[in-house]
């Protein structure tokens, strides 16, 4: 570890009359141990401390530990990988899919043959080409601990965290995700239900099993649950992000915890306990309340969790409805809310949908217009008459007006008669 040491001119004396001298540390941290992973690139720790000179001075240090960013390393050599068929495990190889077909009499779960390599986090962990492109996929083959590019690798070379987010049709390593699971629940999984939790088979049983379950399964994630079931040797883990759960399950595919098993990791089924439901449910809703939480402004989630003072001090004025001493509950006051809200909004889209009022078009309104007279004081009416004078100007100018009248047809005599016959009886 290199230190270097850059001691700065001592500082003016302070109110007290003690001078201060200021001198800071620099180390660069290159002990594998102590480099950090690319989850937290740019951390630096400093490190202060204050120590009393002879003369009565005071004599701060800052040590700053500056952590680089380490690349990650190849898992195995290049030179070591050799492309071999799988071993013979029936009596056919299918080229297609590279495996053997046609001993299905045999446990195929027997047959299964230790995972040669296993992922170390803290040893493998690093930025690669990856972290440049966002939205990247994490390596699968880092996954299983034989990735041989280390840092020129295209793929994520570390933990997947809440902040990696992907397509649901797509698992964190990019591939295809099905309608349905497999029929022995391997494989990528299904879209159709976000799945957490794994199955953990072929376990040996010992008295402290659940801990050797929770050691080696915590290395790939946060765990929310464990449960083992000590009479059938399996166990289920459920992390609290999916992507872990499909980190581990490619990390501990054919490995083994303590012993010399060989682990048989698949998704697990619906639990079938109503207690297990419930607790999902619960989880889901409260995952779509903080997406609500999230998209809402802060003060309108402040008023609904009642965090607001101002709110609580106007629901107690406006609330109370006239009544002293009433204080309405939630549902009252957010139901009398909505509804004044929605009568406004009402009320507005009223407005907007009535057309402006238009004048009536009647038949030779231009002629009476213009055959009006102007404007004269009004008279006094007759007392004995029934129509105001106003009445009577118009009835007059109407009069006045030479309004062409068309005279009514003319009732024909006699029979009618078809004009244009050949008939001479007509």
């Amino acid at each position: 570890m290199a230190e270097t040491e850059v001691a700065e001119p001592a500082q003016a004396p302070s109110s007290t009359g003690h001078p201060e001298a200021v001198t800071e540390h620099v180390e660069e941290s290159t002990d594998p141990q102590t480099e950090t992973a690319l989850t937290h690139p740019s951390a630096d720790s400093t490190l202060a401390s204050t120590e009393q000179q002879p003369d009565g001075s005071l004599k701060k240090t800052k040590k700053i530990i500056r952590r680089k960013k380490r690349p990650a390393r190849p898992q195995v050599d290049p030179a070591a990988i050799k492309s071999e068929p799988p071993p013979q495990t029936g009596t056919v190889f299918n080229i297609w899919y590279n495996k053997w077909a046609g001993g299905d009499r045999e446990d195929k779960y027997l047959s299964k043959h230790h995972a040669p390599y296993r992922c170390n986090i803290a040893r493998d962990s690093g930025y690669t080409r990856a972290d440049k492109v966002p939205g990247s996929y994490f390596c699968l083959f880092f996954a299983r601990g034989m990735c041989p590019k280390g840092h020129e690798c295209d793929y994520l070379h570390r933990l997947p965290t809440i902040h990696d987010i992907f397509n649901p049709n797509v698992d964190c390593f990019g591939r295809d995700k099905f309608s349905d699971y497999r029929d022995d629940m391997g494989g990528v999984g299904s879209f159709m239900r976000q799945n957490r939790t794994l199955y953990v088979g072929r376990i040996h049983v010992t008295d402290d099993i659940e801990e050797v379950v929770a050691r080696h399964f915590s290395e790939w994630g946060q765990i929310e649950r464990i449960r083992v079931l000590t009479s059938r040797g399996v166990a289920f883990v459920t992390y609290t992000n999916e992507a872990n759960s499909q980190f581990a399950k490619e990390a501990m595919a054919h490995q083994s915890l303590d012993h010399n098993e060989i682990l048989n990791v698949r998704w697990a089924t619906v639990d079938p306990n109503p207690l297990a439901q419930k607790r999902e449910a619960q989880r889901l809703e409260e995952q779509a309340a903080e997406a609500v939480r999230r998209a809402l402004p802060a003060e309108f989630v402040a008023e609904i969790e009642g965090r607001d003072p101002e709110a609580k001090k106007r629901k107690k004025i406006e609330g109370s409805f006239g009544l002293e001493g009433y204080e309405p509950t939630d549902e009252v006051w957010y139901a009398r809310t909505k509804e004044l809200e929605d009568a406004e909004k009402a009320a507005k889209q009223q407005k907007e949908l009535e057309a402006p009022e238009q004048r009536l078009l009647i038949e030779d309104s231009y002629t009476q217009a213009s055959s009006v007279p102007p404007a004269q004081p009004e008279q006094k009416a007759d007392q004995g008459g029934i129509f105001s004078s106003s009445t009577i100007a118009a009835l007059q100018g109407i009069a006045k007006a030479n309004v062409p009248i068309q005279p009514a047809a003319q009732k024909s005599d006699g029979p009618l008669v078809a004009y244009g016959s050949d008939d001479e009886s007509d």
